[in-house]
Order: C-alpha cells, then structure tokens, then sequence
C-alpha cells in the first residue's frame, strides 16, 4: 500500500486552497514529499476551467456578488462549476508515474469512488460518457476537473453533499443546461460531513490502495505566510 498524507482543510477560502495545491504540487515535483490528499469546503465561488467561459454565468455581476460568490480561472480542465458549503472537495496530489501514466484511467477510479460512496447510502448513481463526473440519471451530483503537469495532478473531484441549488442555477454547470442533484435530496440520512468525508476516503484507499495517514494541514499553511 502506498503511504499518503491526508489534510482536512474545513471552511476555507478557495484562494487559500488553490495556492496550497500549487505550493504541494511544487514540493511533490521536487520530491519532497510524497502523495497529498486535501479535503475541503469552499466559501461559495465560481471556478472556470481551460475550456470554460464566463458567458456560463447567467446572472448579472452584482447579483453574484450579492450572493456572496467570487469568482477563479484556474488551469484545471473542463469548464465552470461552483463550489461552496455541503460540498465535499477533493484534491489529491498524486504523481502519476506511479499510477501507470494513464489519466483516463485516474479520473474513472475518482468516479468509481464516489458511485461506491453513493451505493453505501442506497444511491445508484452511473457514469456518462464524454461527461466526466457521477449522475443520477439526467442530474449530475458530482463533477471532476483535473490538471496534471509533470505527471503530478491538481483540482479534482467536488460531490454535493447538501449544497444551495439557487447557487449552481446561476450558472450552466460545466457548460451544460443541466441540473444538478445534491445526495441529501436522495436519501432521509443525516449527512455530517466528516461522515462523508470518512466515506469517500476509505473508497479512495480501497480504489488506490493507499494507507491514508490524517495529519494537521497548519505546517503547510504556514508556509504560504512567509
């Protein structure tokens, strides 16, 4: 099993976590350390990937602003989509070289942990094809947008635990006239976060045959402050 390192963000900014990723994304290139997953929940933003457009966004600058959402472009794939509160976010760090090289493959194996993740709670969610992501039927739940330099990756998977629906209808997720489904809308189960969290991890480490060590993220933080 290969050892990695899981730190729990919490609520945090996504200009915060964005330059965290990219400061671990350095250190594992160089070799400092070894492969990283960061979980996470965002303050409410928009992200617009490599293929995106802010023609997605269908509201009125001062209306998203009085929403309290800003807004990124960002090198990941793919094209806009939100992040915010009840929605768990994950970015692993994972070089790839040791993953046989195949990025088709990774972004399947991040599906098929959260369809597992789905299945504990009775949902049977599929996958659609050129739409990278988790759907229920014509809803999508989660959705996947990765980069990967140097065979390291970035970004990653963000899965609606219980989010603001209005929020994501203020756009055309990844570009699409589609709606999205948040898992509390699925089942009657109290969904806590962690709980969810726990879920998705012990797939991930089943999925990738990891051996997840938790440890306190403020070391690395630190060193985004000088």
């Amino acid at each position: 099993m290969k050892r990695v390192i899981h730190l729990e963000l919490g609520h945090t900014d996504y200009a915060r976590a964005h330059a965290l990723q990219h400061e671990l994304h350095r250190m594992r290139c160089q070799g400092e350390i070894g492969d990283v997953v960061i979980t996470v929940e965002h303050n409410p933003v928009f992200t617009i990937g490599r293929r995106g457009s802010r023609a997605n966004i269908l509201v009125s600058e001062d209306e998203r602003k009085r929403a309290g959402i800003t807004v990124y472009e960002i090198e990941r794939g793919g094209d806009i989509t939100y992040h915010g509160p009840g929605q768990l976010v994950c970015y692993p760090i994972i070089d790839l070289r040791d993953y046989g090289r195949d990025i088709k493959w990774y972004i399947a194996t991040l599906e098929q942990a959260m369809i597992d993740l789905c299945a504990d709670y009775g949902v049977e969610a599929t996958r659609r094809a050129r739409y990278p992501g988790v759907w229920i039927g014509n809803r999508k739940l989660a959705s996947i947008g990765v980069s990967v330099r140097h065979w390291v990756t970035m970004h990653g998977l963000a899965f609606n635990v219980d989010v603001n629906e209005q929020h994501f209808a203020m756009i055309n997720p990844c570009g699409l006239p589609i709606e999205m489904v948040s898992l509390a809308d699925l089942v009657s189960d109290d969904l806590p976060m962690g709980r969810v969290t726990e879920g998705l991890l012990k797939h991930m480490k089943s999925i990738f045959s990891w051996d997840i060590v938790d440890r306190e993220a403020s070391k690395y933080l630190r060193r985004l402050d000088g």
